[in-house]
Parts: structure tokens; C-alpha cells; sequence
């Protein structure tokens, strides 16, 4: 096992050229932890908000960027009962993803879904644990319901779409270009609405012949947040986990009182072990047998080397992605 190894420091906030390679030790396993030789890891929004300075990492947490990764267990720490070294797997982390070795808990790692190579194992966990939790167990979106998701070109919009159609229902997505609009109709959304050249709101109304959605997820806040509850159909609900907009808007909450609507949000990453494991056995249980049969993947954008994350960065940057973006180690 070597003493260090190359990790990707944010040397200062700002744009993607603040990413540079540096030397760190190698991390050791604590209590519950393995150490996994990482393989690849995924390139995730909350990534691009901490290079900037506005999302810490919390308490204990490495101050490497990277939420989620996949790679082999090199070490075990005491506790560790059900991965052994030369197993693989993908992790949700709370930070640490973008380097060579990376320690996780043992209860936020997951096995490799039938048919994945490690490159795609990578684009599973931090999505797949933000989709689940917010539009099913938060959401509570069913069978027959309509659902919204706003961004659907991006990997939690086409993570969503899937599942959401995986499990009956009708799925509405904006997306910024004509080509992603066709793309996330190509994955199962009914209409893709492109929300430079359509009102959202005005199409889904027609959509649902004037009742509005069911669901709808949110990362955009700022002037979306009044046209959201707009949309609701009467027992609505709607859930945050970004607000690439701002978080901040003018907005009359009458409606909310007269169509019965819920609001509500999350974040993933300051949430606790005990938590993020109950999340990833249901999705265990769900949600990896779907991926196993190739009924819902991930949508892969991009690779970039660790040492290019700048370039990733860019990528996501620019917006032009569909799907994921994942740094191979």
C-alpha cells in the first residue's frame, strides 16, 4: 500500500482551474470504513457549488471534492462485516471522491448492479441515493401520477425520468435545447418542454387537461418557485434539492393553501450514516434489480482523467451534458 497518493485539492474557490493535482497520504479505514482503490468517481453539481465556496464539507468530512466513486476495498477497519479486500463496489461519500484511494463507511456502499463496468458503477450513487429519497420517499410519487422534473438532461434529471417511468408514471422534464428535449423523450419522458421557447406551467396544464402535475422536482428555485406551485395539480407536492437560481423569491403562498400543497426539500450530504444506509436498502431492494435487467442505466455524458477534473468541470460548466460526467482513476 503506498504512503500517498494523487488527490484533486480545490486550491482556490472560483472556476475549474482552481482544481489541481496534489500529493496527500493515503487515508486509513476507520470504525465501519473500508479503503477503496478508487476506479472512477462521479462529477456531481454540489461538486461544482463546493469549488466555488458555497457548500463545505461537513464536520469530519475530507475537504477532497467527490461524493460518489466506485473501486476495489484495498483495507477493512474494525467493524467491517460485509465487504472483504479485493471486493468491489460503488460509495456514496461525503467528500474524498476525487483522488486515488478514498475511505467510506461500509453502509454506504453498494454492490456492482449485473452488467456494469466500474466507469458506470461510479454514476450511480450520489444520484440514485438523491433521486430515491426525493421523489419517492419524500415525494411519494406512484403509479399513475404526473411528475415534473425540471433539468431533465442532467444526471439526476435522467435518473429520474427513468425511474419515475419504471414505476407507471407520466413524466413531464424541461431541458434548455430542442436536441435534449428529444433526448429525455428517448428515456421515457411524454414531453420534453424546452423552457427557453415554452412556458412550462402553460404545457403542463394542457398536458394534464387543466389540472397540473402531481410531483415536481425542483433544483432551479429563484422565478420557478411561484410558477411551480402554479403547476401543482390540488394535493401537489413539490420538492427542492438545489436552488441553482437562487433560493430566494416573492411568492404567494395562497394557492398552496386553497390546492392543499406540500413543499418540502433536502439535502443528502450532511445527513447521517444511519440514514444514507436506510436509503441505499431501499434502493437496494428497488431499484439494483432494475439496473441488473437493463431496465433503467445510467446516461453517460463524458470521461475525463482525475488529473484533468478542470476539464469535467468545464464540461458541467458549460451545460451541454447529457447525463453524467465521471473522472476515471
Amino acid at each position: 500500500m503506498p504512503k500517498t497518493m494523487t488527490a484533486i485539492e480545490i486550491k482556490e474557490f472560483g472556476g475549474p482551474e482552481g482544481l489541481v493535482p496534489a500529493t496527500r497520504p493515503v487515508p486509513s479505514p476507520g470504525l465501519d470504513e473500508v479503503l477503496i482503490k478508487v476506479a472512477a468517481a462521479g462529477v456531481n453539481r454540489p461538486d461544482v457549488l463546493q469549488r466555488k465556496g458555497g457548500y463545505a464539507p461537513p464536520p469530519g468530512a475530507s475537504d477532497i471534492p467527490g461524493l460518489e466513486i466506485s473501486g476495489t476495498v484495498v483495507a477493512t477497519g474494525a467493524g467491517v462485516t460485509r465487504y472483504k479486500i479485493g471486493d468491489q463496489l460503488c460509495a456514496l461519500v461525503a467528500g474524498g471522491g476525487y483522488a486515488e484511494y478514498c475511505v467510506a463507511p461500509e453502509a454506504q456502499c453498494l454492490d456492482i448492479p449485473d452488467g456494469f463496468d466500474l466507469v458506470r458503477a461510479a454514476a450511480l450513487p450520489e444520484t440514485f441515493f438523491t433521486v430515491w429519497t426525493n421523489v419517492f420517499d419524500r415525494g411519494h410519487l406512484t403509479g399513475g401520477e404526473t411528475f415534473l422534473v425540471h433539468g431533465g438532461a442532467s444526471g439526476i434529471g435522467t435518473t429520474a425520468i427513468q425511474l419515475a417511468k419504471a414505476f407507471g408514471a407520466r413524466v413531464f422534464t424541461t431541458a434548455s435545447t430542442d436536441e435534449k428535449c428529444r433526448a429525455v423523450e428517448k428515456l421515457g419522458a411524454e414531453r420534453g418542454i424546452n423552457y427557453k421557447t415554452e412556458d412550462f406551467v402553460a404545457v403542463v396544464k394542457e398536458l394534464t387537461g387543466g389540472k397540473g402535475v402531481d410531483l415536481i422536482l425542483d433544483m432551479v428555485g429563484g422565478d420557478y418557485i411561484q410558477r411551480n406551485i402554479s403547476a401543482l395539480a390540488v394535493e401537489g407536492r413539490l420538492v427542492y434539492i438545489a436552488f441553482l437560481g437562487g433560493p430566494e423569491a416573492t411568492v404567494n403562498f395562497a394557492p398552496m393553501m386553497l390546492k392543499r400543497l406540500t413543499i418540502t426539500g433536502s439535502t443528502l450530504r450532511p445527513q447521517s450514516v444511519q440514514a444514507k444506509s436506510e436509503i441505499g436498502e431501499r434502493l437496494k431492494a428497488k431499484v439494483w434489480p432494475l439496473l441488473s435487467a437493463g431496465t433503467v442505466k445510467p446516461v453517460m455524458d463524458s470521461t475525463f482523467p482525475l488529473t484533468d477534473a478542470a476539464a469535467a468541470h468545464r464540461r458541467i460548466d458549460d451545460s451541454g451534458h447529457i447525463g453524467k460526467i465521471v473522472l476515471t482513476v
